[in-house]
């Protein structure tokens, strides 16, 4: 983000409060519930989406040292991401070319080989085949080159290694494209240099898109949020932009109203708002004060998501326990706050079965919501010439 949008953020935030108005989309429109409940409509998402989008699969700092390793479950397939003698990261299907097997077993640990548990096929840490037992009079015309590790698409920016999930692309201008128009942003927030102090995962019976679309607007707080962060915000004050096909949501707490009096060179976004990054498909960055709360959505069927929530704070900051249990509360203050979200998630998914609605409708200060439902449907459009 740059200064110039940082200042104007907050001054348009400012002016819709004092013209008492709302940020605003043209229309009313509506989402049909079958988006939400299909299971044919999922399994073309996880493939048209999910399995051909870039997805934050680890953040840099769980893969700090050459030849580390963490074995993920990235769109629903087993990965095996690894870092090598050279620092260079990578991801590969953690399935034995052998067998068939899962090669690792462990989640996380240095090795510069692998060996498969079943017949010791073993794998170097950059994905080649290095040893066979018996391989001369079992396999005479082996040719190891063709049985190396499936290799996924991967690029290391910001902070995160993304990682499209589909051996057979080879293509990394998906990831830099998809990436480029936040750009600005991520360097601005620098999470290259954070490392995550706390983390916890949640499985929640929803579909993963309700999850997405209850972050992204301010409707809700005064209601739902009433009993934790609710009293301070202001009732439905938020604005967004796109990004490319991510959306930067800015959600300002009443501390932005002290603004109105102080030199414009003085204002600062992260003191006074909420900055919510949707990285397309499934992938949230909650920009708070000091901290940066990664939030990973993985979806495990169309009626339950696995979410992972993860403080990122600057590898700058005192690694002492009076830090630690700052970062502790703050995370436990968000993690109260997203389970309000996550119950209202499950209690949707349960109404999208009763059969009491066709479509969900959202206003005009629910605009994002349809503007994320525009990006997910054009990519989920099959190219003419395809």
């Amino acid at each position: 983000m740059t200064r110039d949008e940082e200042i104007g953020l907050i001054a348009e935030l400012l002016g819709l409060d004092a013209e008492n108005s709302k940020f605003l989309d043209e229309d009313v429109t509506r989402s049909p519930i079958e988006r939400y409940s299909c299971p044919d409509r999922f399994a073309d998402e996880m493939k048209g989406l999910f399995r051909s989008k870039p997805v934050a699969a680890v953040q840099s700092f769980e893969l700090a040292e050459n030849n580390a390793f963490l074995s993920r479950t990235v769109s629903g397939l087993p990965v095996l991401l690894v870092r090598d003698a050279d620092g260079q990261a990578h991801a590969f299907l953690n399935v034995c070319r052998h067998r068939g097997a899962k090669l690792v077993r462990d989640e996380a640990g240095c090795k510069k080989r692998f060996s498969c548990p079943y017949h010791a096929w073993t794998w170097s840490n950059q994905g080649e085949l290095i040893a066979v037992p018996q391989e001369s009079q079992g396999f005479p015309d082996l040719d190891r080159s063709q049985h190396a590790l499936k290799e996924l698409p991967v690029h290391e920016a910001y902070g995160f290694v993304w990682v499209i999930a589909d051996s057979s692309s080879s293509d990394l201008g998906e990831i830099q494209n998809s990436l480029a128009p936040l750009s600005e942003d991520l360097n601005w927030l620098d999470l290259a240099d954070h490392r995550i102090a706390v983390e916890e995962t949640f499985e929640i019976a929803a579909n993963w898109k309700t999850l997405i679309e209850g972050g992204i607007e301010a409707y809700h707080f005064r209601v739902a949020h009433r009993k934790t962060i609710g009293p301070y915000f202001p009732d439905n004050l938020s604005s967004y932009q796109m990004l490319g096909d991510n959306m930067r949501s800015v959600l300002p707490r009443i501390t932005l109203f002290e603004l109105c009096d102080q030199p414009r060179e003085t204002w600062n976004i992260r003191e006074h708002a909420n900055i919510i990054y949707s990285i397309f498909p499934g992938t949230q960055l909650l920009v708070q004060q000091d901290h940066v709360v990664w939030v990973h959505l993985e979806p495990l069927a169309v009626d339950r998501t696995r979410v992972r929530l993860a403080t990122l704070v600057p590898i700058s900051a005192p690694q002492t326990e009076e830090m630690q249990k700052h970062w502790m509360r703050n995370q436990a203050i968000t993690i109260t706050t997203l389970k309000e979200d996550f119950e209202l998630g499950e209690e949707i998914q349960q109404g999208f079965a009763s059969g009491a609605n066709e479509y969900l409708t959202f206003g005009r200060f629910e605009g994002a919501l349809h503007r994320f439902n525009q990006v997910l449907e054009n990519a989920m459009k099959v190219p003419e010439d395809a």
